[in-house]
């Protein structure tokens, strides 16, 4: 697959570039989107399920 250790390096590099253009694009794309709110439908507070809410 490789001729030499150099095409090995360059091959290394070229992947590793790659992986760090797509998170960088992945991090880019995050910070564009709206933050979710913490408030959900008719603008009441929507809080994740507590232990305690299934007993009652």
């Amino acid at each position: 697959m490789f001729g030499n250790d150099a095409d090995f390096i360059l091959s290394l590099h070229r992947t590793h570039a790659a992986e760090l253009r797509a998170e960088a694009a992945a991090d880019r794309l995050a910070r564009s989107l709206p933050r979710r709110s913490a408030r959900g439908w008719l603008s009441r507070r929507h809080h994740a399920g507590r232990t305690g809410d299934a007993r009652r």
